[in-house]
Protein backbone atom coordinates (compact mmCIF):
# COMPACT_ATOMS: atom_id res chain seq x y z
CA UNK A 1 0.00 0.00 0.00
CA UNK A 2 1.31 3.19 -0.68
CA UNK A 3 2.27 6.54 1.70
CA UNK A 4 -0.64 8.18 -0.45
CA UNK A 5 -3.48 5.52 0.56
CA UNK A 6 -2.27 4.73 4.12
CA UNK A 7 -2.59 8.87 5.49
CA UNK A 8 -6.74 7.96 5.70
CA UNK A 9 -6.48 5.07 6.85
CA UNK A 10 -4.08 5.87 9.49
CA UNK A 11 -6.65 8.87 10.67
CA UNK A 12 -9.50 7.06 10.37
CA UNK A 13 -7.95 4.47 12.88
CA UNK A 14 -6.81 7.60 15.10
CA UNK A 15 -10.25 8.74 15.06
CA UNK A 16 -11.42 5.74 15.66
CA UNK A 17 -9.01 5.29 18.44
CA UNK A 18 -7.72 7.56 19.43
CA UNK A 19 -4.57 7.02 19.02
CA UNK A 20 -1.99 4.97 17.10
CA UNK A 21 1.12 3.40 17.56
CA UNK A 22 3.74 2.78 15.37
CA UNK A 23 4.60 -1.09 16.13
CA UNK A 24 0.58 -1.38 15.64
CA UNK A 25 -0.06 0.53 12.20
CA UNK A 26 3.22 -1.25 11.14
CA UNK A 27 1.82 -4.86 11.73
CA UNK A 28 -1.63 -3.62 10.33
CA UNK A 29 -0.08 -2.47 7.18
CA UNK A 30 3.16 -4.64 6.63
CA UNK A 31 5.34 -1.99 6.73
CA UNK A 32 8.15 -1.20 8.70
CA UNK A 33 8.61 0.69 11.76
CA UNK A 34 10.61 3.21 9.94
CA UNK A 35 7.96 3.73 7.07
CA UNK A 36 5.26 4.29 9.72
CA UNK A 37 7.25 7.27 11.84
CA UNK A 38 7.48 9.08 8.33
CA UNK A 39 3.86 8.90 8.04
CA UNK A 40 3.06 10.06 11.02
CA UNK A 41 5.82 12.65 10.48
CA UNK A 42 4.45 14.10 7.53
CA UNK A 43 0.73 13.68 9.48
CA UNK A 44 2.14 15.33 12.21
CA UNK A 45 3.27 18.25 10.09
CA UNK A 46 0.34 19.04 7.94
CA UNK A 47 -1.60 18.97 11.49
CA UNK A 48 -3.22 16.44 10.95
CA UNK A 49 -2.21 14.21 13.59
CA UNK A 50 -0.31 14.92 16.88
CA UNK A 51 3.15 12.98 17.98
CA UNK A 52 3.88 11.64 21.35
CA UNK A 53 6.49 8.75 22.21
CA UNK A 54 5.83 5.62 20.52
CA UNK A 55 3.10 6.54 18.20
CA UNK A 56 0.10 9.54 17.57
CA UNK A 57 -2.88 11.33 19.10
CA UNK A 58 -5.69 12.72 17.68
CA UNK A 59 -4.17 17.15 17.49
CA UNK A 60 -5.23 19.56 20.31
CA UNK A 61 -7.83 21.69 18.83
CA UNK A 62 -10.75 24.26 18.69
CA UNK A 63 -13.44 22.29 16.89
CA UNK A 64 -15.04 18.64 16.46
CA UNK A 65 -14.81 16.21 14.16
CA UNK A 66 -18.04 16.39 11.63
CA UNK A 67 -20.80 15.30 13.37
CA UNK A 68 -21.37 12.32 10.83
CA UNK A 69 -18.52 10.97 10.83
CA UNK A 70 -19.10 10.56 15.04
CA UNK A 71 -21.62 8.98 14.33
CA UNK A 72 -19.97 6.36 12.76
CA UNK A 73 -17.00 6.29 14.86
CA UNK A 74 -17.06 3.19 17.76
CA UNK A 75 -20.67 2.43 16.90
CA UNK A 76 -20.38 -0.97 18.59
CA UNK A 77 -19.24 0.45 21.95
CA UNK A 78 -22.05 3.15 21.91
CA UNK A 79 -24.36 0.36 21.60
CA UNK A 80 -23.54 -0.97 24.47
CA UNK A 81 -22.77 1.77 26.66
CA UNK A 82 -26.76 3.06 25.32
CA UNK A 83 -27.75 -0.43 26.41
CA UNK A 84 -26.03 -0.31 29.66
CA UNK A 85 -27.25 3.12 30.48
CA UNK A 86 -31.16 2.71 29.65
CA UNK A 87 -30.86 -0.59 31.98
CA UNK A 88 -30.23 2.12 34.59
CA UNK A 89 -33.35 4.41 33.54
CA UNK A 90 -36.30 3.38 35.08
CA UNK A 91 -39.93 3.25 34.13
CA UNK A 92 -41.96 6.51 35.00
CA UNK A 93 -39.08 8.80 35.53
CA UNK A 94 -37.86 12.33 34.15
CA UNK A 95 -34.84 12.23 31.98
CA UNK A 96 -32.62 14.86 30.37
CA UNK A 97 -30.93 13.90 26.79
CA UNK A 98 -28.26 16.49 25.49
CA UNK A 99 -26.28 16.69 22.16
CA UNK A 100 -24.17 13.56 20.69
CA UNK A 101 -24.25 10.18 19.16
CA UNK A 102 -23.94 8.78 22.28
CA UNK A 103 -26.71 10.30 23.51
CA UNK A 104 -28.66 9.57 20.57
CA UNK A 105 -27.81 6.21 20.78
CA UNK A 106 -29.59 6.01 24.38
CA UNK A 107 -32.42 7.47 23.18
CA UNK A 108 -33.00 4.46 20.75
CA UNK A 109 -32.41 1.99 23.82
CA UNK A 110 -35.71 3.70 25.83
CA UNK A 111 -37.56 3.24 22.87
CA UNK A 112 -39.37 0.43 25.09
CA UNK A 113 -39.68 2.13 28.43
CA UNK A 114 -43.02 3.29 29.51
CA UNK A 115 -44.58 6.41 31.04
CA UNK A 116 -41.05 8.82 30.54
CA UNK A 117 -40.93 12.50 30.25
CA UNK A 118 -37.98 13.01 27.83
CA UNK A 119 -36.87 16.68 28.25
CA UNK A 120 -33.92 17.31 25.28
CA UNK A 121 -32.17 19.97 23.10
CA UNK A 122 -31.48 17.59 20.53
CA UNK A 123 -34.03 17.40 16.94
CA UNK A 124 -32.52 14.22 16.59
CA UNK A 125 -33.53 12.56 20.00
CA UNK A 126 -36.74 14.03 19.70
CA UNK A 127 -37.59 12.25 15.96
CA UNK A 128 -36.08 9.21 17.61
CA UNK A 129 -38.11 8.84 20.52
CA UNK A 130 -41.34 9.78 18.56
CA UNK A 131 -42.02 6.18 17.56
CA UNK A 132 -42.44 5.82 22.22
CA UNK A 133 -46.37 6.47 22.43
CA UNK A 134 -45.40 6.32 25.96
CA UNK A 135 -42.88 8.99 26.24
CA UNK A 136 -43.91 12.44 26.87
CA UNK A 137 -40.93 14.38 25.12
CA UNK A 138 -40.28 18.21 25.72
CA UNK A 139 -38.24 20.18 23.09
CA UNK A 140 -36.05 22.91 25.38
CA UNK A 141 -36.01 25.60 21.91
CA UNK A 142 -32.95 27.76 21.98
CA UNK A 143 -30.49 28.33 18.81
CA UNK A 144 -30.47 25.33 16.48
CA UNK A 145 -27.28 24.31 15.74
CA UNK A 146 -27.52 22.95 12.08
CA UNK A 147 -24.36 20.47 11.92
CA UNK A 148 -26.32 18.47 14.96
CA UNK A 149 -29.87 18.96 15.53
CA UNK A 150 -28.79 20.76 19.11
CA UNK A 151 -30.39 23.74 20.67
CA UNK A 152 -28.07 26.04 22.53
CA UNK A 153 -28.13 29.48 24.07
CA UNK A 154 -30.21 31.16 26.84
CA UNK A 155 -33.14 30.18 26.04
CA UNK A 156 -32.18 26.64 25.83
CA UNK A 157 -30.98 27.43 29.75
CA UNK A 158 -33.88 29.08 30.58
CA UNK A 159 -36.02 26.10 29.62
CA UNK A 160 -33.47 23.63 31.67
CA UNK A 161 -34.16 25.96 34.95
CA UNK A 162 -37.56 25.02 34.80
CA UNK A 163 -37.02 20.91 35.59
CA UNK A 164 -35.57 19.09 38.08
CA UNK A 165 -34.45 16.01 36.59
CA UNK A 166 -34.66 12.42 37.94
CA UNK A 167 -31.98 11.22 35.65
CA UNK A 168 -29.95 13.47 32.98
CA UNK A 169 -27.51 11.79 30.42
CA UNK A 170 -25.12 13.71 28.83
CA UNK A 171 -21.87 13.43 26.53
CA UNK A 172 -18.40 15.20 26.22
CA UNK A 173 -16.17 15.75 23.47
CA UNK A 174 -12.74 14.72 25.44
CA UNK A 175 -11.60 13.99 28.79
CA UNK A 176 -9.01 15.36 30.55
CA UNK A 177 -6.38 13.08 32.93
CA UNK A 178 -7.68 15.16 35.83
CA UNK A 179 -11.35 14.24 35.41
CA UNK A 180 -12.46 17.60 33.82
CA UNK A 181 -15.11 17.26 31.21
CA UNK A 182 -13.98 18.95 28.14
CA UNK A 183 -15.86 20.35 25.17
CA UNK A 184 -15.44 22.75 21.80
CA UNK A 185 -18.80 24.91 22.16
CA UNK A 186 -18.91 27.29 24.95
CA UNK A 187 -22.79 27.96 24.58
CA UNK A 188 -22.87 23.88 24.91
CA UNK A 189 -21.12 23.91 27.82
CA UNK A 190 -23.25 26.39 29.63
CA UNK A 191 -26.12 24.06 28.39
CA UNK A 192 -24.20 20.97 29.52
CA UNK A 193 -23.44 22.53 33.10
CA UNK A 194 -27.06 23.84 34.06
CA UNK A 195 -28.18 20.40 32.57
CA UNK A 196 -25.84 18.89 35.54
CA UNK A 197 -26.91 21.22 38.40
CA UNK A 198 -31.38 20.51 37.16
CA UNK A 199 -30.27 16.77 38.00
CA UNK A 200 -30.80 14.65 40.65
CA UNK A 201 -28.11 11.90 38.74
CA UNK A 202 -25.84 12.53 35.91
CA UNK A 203 -24.75 9.76 33.84
CA UNK A 204 -21.97 10.19 31.31
CA UNK A 205 -21.80 7.87 28.15
CA UNK A 206 -18.18 8.09 26.74
CA UNK A 207 -15.99 6.05 24.91
CA UNK A 208 -12.44 5.37 25.09
CA UNK A 209 -11.30 7.85 22.16
CA UNK A 210 -12.30 10.87 24.93
CA UNK A 211 -9.71 9.61 27.19
CA UNK A 212 -6.75 10.71 24.53
CA UNK A 213 -8.75 13.38 23.51
CA UNK A 214 -8.60 17.37 24.44
CA UNK A 215 -11.13 20.31 23.68
CA UNK A 216 -10.33 23.54 24.90
CA UNK A 217 -13.58 24.65 26.75
CA UNK A 218 -14.24 22.89 30.30
CA UNK A 219 -17.88 21.19 31.14
CA UNK A 220 -17.63 20.50 34.71
CA UNK A 221 -15.62 17.45 36.84
CA UNK A 222 -16.26 13.75 36.80
CA UNK A 223 -17.19 14.26 40.48
CA UNK A 224 -20.18 15.97 39.82
CA UNK A 225 -21.62 12.76 38.03
CA UNK A 226 -23.10 9.75 39.34
CA UNK A 227 -22.31 7.04 36.85
CA UNK A 228 -19.93 7.01 33.75
CA UNK A 229 -20.81 4.19 31.05
CA UNK A 230 -17.51 3.39 29.03
CA UNK A 231 -16.13 0.39 26.72
CA UNK A 232 -12.42 0.13 28.39
CA UNK A 233 -11.15 0.93 31.84
CA UNK A 234 -10.15 4.61 32.83
CA UNK A 235 -6.70 5.47 33.07
CA UNK A 236 -5.41 4.39 36.86
CA UNK A 237 -5.16 8.03 38.22
CA UNK A 238 -8.87 8.56 37.18
CA UNK A 239 -10.15 5.71 38.19
CA UNK A 240 -9.17 6.29 41.62
CA UNK A 241 -10.06 10.26 41.21
CA UNK A 242 -13.56 8.77 40.53
CA UNK A 243 -13.73 6.46 43.58
CA UNK A 244 -12.91 8.94 46.20
CA UNK A 245 -15.46 10.90 44.59
CA UNK A 246 -18.24 8.05 44.64
CA UNK A 247 -18.45 8.54 40.98
CA UNK A 248 -19.20 4.67 39.37
CA UNK A 249 -17.39 3.42 36.49
CA UNK A 250 -19.79 0.47 34.28
CA UNK A 251 -16.91 -1.19 32.11
CA UNK A 252 -19.22 -2.84 28.99
CA UNK A 253 -18.12 -5.49 26.60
Amino acid sequence: MSQTFRHPDILKIAQREGKVTVEGLAEHFGVTLQTIRRDLTELAEANKLERVHGGAILPSGTTNIEYDERRNLNQTAKLAMARACAAQIPEGCSVFLNIGTSTEAVARELLHHRDLMVVTNNMNIANILVDNTDCQIIVTGGALRRSDGGLVGNITIDTIRQFKFDIAVIGCSAMDEDGDLLDFDIQEVGVSQTIIAQSRKCFLVADHSKFSRTAPARIASMRALSTVFTDLPLPRELAERCATWGTQVVLVD
